[in-house]
């Protein structure tokens, strides 16, 4: 189970230590652990003991932080009343830690929360919070993810109702502000600034500290009220660590440009309310693959004319690839690979560049494009029959014309590559995959791919990228078949060699380097996920009993396999071929799609009832509230599971969840940003890349619209972050600076998720 902080979290105040509280209606049985009669339990091995008047727990290391928990149950408390928690606390060495007061059952929806830290001196920690329901609640102190075993004591431990007006700040050992007014409240009312639907679900979030609920009005384009509203108060949220309030305008249903939430003096970016709001962002999220590939030269009459480049890595100078293109060799390749070695050259030009680097990798690329194929047949299957998914003229590519579907002929672009990128037959390890091509050393923007002068080399094959092929190739191979039988064939024939190589090569793992080799690990050293996959897609395409049972016998066919913290993603696509066979697995047997089927509605359900608690509509639960590198793909990923749940039941709520979530990224969000570029009034404009380089180099573009940033990271992994982003609260770990790559990178595996939703929201009305 986890036991996590709520959005319902009421106001945290850090009160003075000489604060006087009332003590009536003291709900702590034995605070002062004097008398033996305390109710204070443990749980993930925390041991507990009663020492000299205090509560001692021994805290085993690793886990999340709320793997190891102590706590008391019983607390019962009266909504609208006031309430102190108190508590000493020490620990050897300085240790953080969170209290919760918290619903005792499902949900476990959170009250209040202090974020507290102990150290060698006993601490005294303490806040006020108002009640907001009578369920049965419990004090919970979340004490996992250290990294060793560490003793945390307690002593004086009260709940009480109180009788305190106008708490005091000073001097308590807490590791959230002093509850009150926020940096973030200047910022003005939070919007989707590209759009709402007019019949829709629309709403902006307000970050405020005010416990009265604010006053919002709707205006149009030329400043007149048209609608007016009051705010909801809807807690504290530690992604932003403040208050929030949400106001909700869906009755107004008037289309048009313009329009404003107004608080107080404080205006909103401008948004239209229409019928087609994401039609536009489908072509321009596919067209951004275009000027992303490798191995041909990119026309300016058709991506633009800042676009237009030279080819690059086609075997001409300045590049030494990819043309001809060798196996790593030297003393790099003895410390990854042992002995591993190989004699043959192969052509690997074509694909996709990966992100902001000239890399090409197998893992990542097979991914992507198989959720550009899954944009298609989702179109195909579930768009009505009028998708716009179908048509050959939908993006700006020079296939347009050639009687294939415009997405079709992008994610051939990348199959492509991805069939060059197969150990020949008679080769050691033939019909694998080479995990990886990029430059022996790194490469620094500015730089377009034409100029890159570093030496090329293949990486050892992976049994983790060889069945990322095999996956991808069989859902190619379904799709190409009404429009190009013999590549459909081809396909097919690699899918099936990859899945035999792959299982005479089960743990060729991809090991992880010291970051200094020219590219990305994309490390992986569990395939039961990429067998799930590659299994569920071969089975879809040919029904052969094989392959189901490869799926039958793994892990993942009954299990557990949607995360709220990102529910797929190229290290584990376990829950993407759940998701497809429950939406195209009809050659199942009608028990086991029904099973199937069932589990991804019941975690869309799931991902619901989260979004629910979230003030800013993100469907988005990552552990502690601390966002991931891509967070914004995290969202989207987590708006697919959604997405299929709605295909599969139909339940509109659903699809009112998955819009509401694109007002996060959209500009809904801490940094009033449209994170994609070319939409709202904000959007990123030095995403990190070698050749969108503008910021470093005048004569350079931007990133081309459509381009999606990765979003917040709480791990500071660039110098950017470092120091421009240090103490960020998550939603603000943010930087638009092309050497802010930990947070606003563009890559593929981020942009097809983007064409995914889009074309999804496009469609589904």
């Amino acid at each position: 189970m986890t036991l996590r902080n709520g959005v319902a979290c009421a106001a945290v105040v850090v009160l003075g230590l000489l604060l006087v509280q009332a003590r009536a209606e003291e709900t702590i049985v034995d605070g002062a652990f004097s008398e033996a009669k305390d109710g204070f339990w443990g749980s993930g091995d925390v041991v507990l003991s009663r020492e000299d008047g205090r509560l001692c727990a021994a805290v085993p290391a690793g886990g999340q932080a709320w793997d190891r928990l102590i706590g008391v149950n019983d607390i019962k408390l009266r909504p609208g009343k006031t309430y102190h928690l108190g508590l000493k606390a020490e620990s050897r060495g300085e240790h953080r830690f969170s209290i919760l007061v918290q619903r005792a059952a499902e949900p476990w929806t959170a009250q209040a929360r202090l974020d507290g830290r102990a150290g060698e001196k006993p601490a005294d920690l303490s806040l006020l919070f108002v009640a907001k329901e009578a369920e049965p609640a419990q004090l919970v102190f979340h004490l996992g993810g250290a990294s060793d075993p560490w003793r945390l004591c307690i002593d004086d431990v009260t709940l009480a109702a109180s009788e305190a007006k106008q708490p005091v700040s000073a001097g308590v050992a807490s590791a959230v502000p002093a509850h009150g007014p926020s940096p973030l409240e200047a910022l003005p009312p939070l919007v989707n600034q590209s759009g709402y639907f007019l019949d829709g679900r629309k709403r902006a979030t307000i970050i405020s500290s005010s416990a009265k609920p604010l006053a919002f009005k709707l205006v149009d384009a030329e400043g007149k009220t048209v609608g007016e509203g009051t705010a909801l108060p809807s807690g504290y949220d530690p992604t932003v660590a403040a208050d929030t309030q949400v106001a909700d305008f869906s009755a107004f249903r008037r289309a048009g440009d313009g329009y404003r939430i107004v608080v107080a003096d404080k205006k909103s970016f401008p948004f239209s309310i229409g019928h087609d709001v994401y039609s536009r962002l489908r072509i321009d999220a596919l067209s951004w693959f275009y000027p992303q590939r490798s191995g041909i030269a990119i026309d300016g009459a058709i991506a633009g004319a800042a676009y237009a480049r030279p080819a690059g890595h086609i075997g001409e100078e300045e590049n030494k690839g990819d043309t001809d293109v060798g196996c790593l060799t030297g003393a790099v390749a003895q410390t990854l690979y042992g002995d591993w070695h190989c004699d043959y050259r192969l052509d690997v030009s074509g694909g996709w560049y990966d992100a902001g680097d000239n890399g090409k990798y197998a893992v990542n690329g097979a991914i992507s494009a198989a959720q550009l194929l899954g944009t298609f047949e989702r179109g195909m299957v579930f768009g009505g029959g009028a998708s716009a998914a179908a048509s050959d003229s939908l993006s700006r590519i020079p296939e347009n014309g050639n009687g294939i579907p415009d997405i079709l002929d992008e994610a051939r672009w990348e199959l492509d590559f991805l069939l060059k990128m197969v150990v020949p037959n008679g080769k050691p390890l033939a019909g694998m995959v080479h995990h990886k091509l990029h430059d022996t050393e790194w490469t620094v923007p500015p730089l377009l791919p034409d100029q890159d002068d570093k030496e090329r080399a293949l990486h050892r094959p992976s049994t983790a990228a060889t069945l990322d092929f095999a996956a991808t190739a069989a859902q190619g191979a379904r799709l190409f078949a009404p429009y190009d039988q013999a590549f459909s064939q081809k396909l097919l024939a690699a899918a099936r060699k990859a899945w035999l190589a792959a299982a005479a090569n089960p743990v060729l793992y991809a090991p992880q380097s010291d970051g200094m080799q020219g590219g990305g690990d994309y490390d992986d050293d569990d395939i039961t996920d990429e067998t799930y996959w590659a299994a569920a897609e071969l089975f879809i395409t040919t029904g052969e009993g094989k392959y189901l049972t490869a799926l039958r016998a793994s892990p993942y066919w009954a299990g557990p396999v949607f995360s709220p913290a990102g529910a797929f993603h190229w290290r584990n696509p376990a829950a993407l071929a759940r998701i497809n066979l429950a939406l195209y697995g009809e050659k199942l047997s009608k028990k086991d799609r029904s099973m199937i089927r069932k589990s991804v509605v019941s975690a869309a359900e799931n991902f619901l009832k989260l979004q629910q608690k979230e003030p800013f509509g993100q469907i988005y639960r990552p552990a502690e509230s601390r966002y991931d590198w891509g967070s914004n793909h995290a969202i989207l990923q987590n708006m697919i599971v959604m997405a299929a749940g709605y295909d599969l039941s139909g339940d509109r709520n659903l699809l009112a969840g998955i819009r509401e979530s694109m007002d996060y990224i959209l500009g809904r969000n801490a940094m009033n940003m449209a994170y994609v570029t070319g939409y709202g009034s904000v959007s990123p404009q030095n995403q990190h890349s070698r050749w969108y380089a503008h910021q470093l180099d005048g004569s350079m573009p931007n990133p081309p619209v459509g381009s999606l940033a990765g979003g917040p990271n709480s791990t500071p992994v660039d110098e950017i972050a470092r120091g421009k982003l240090k103490g960020c609260v998550p939603q603000t770990c943010y930087a638009d600076d092309i050497a802010a790559f930990g947070s606003n990178e563009i890559a593929i595996n981020w942009n097809a998720p983007l064409v995914y939703i889009a074309s999804f929201l496009a469609d589904a009305r």
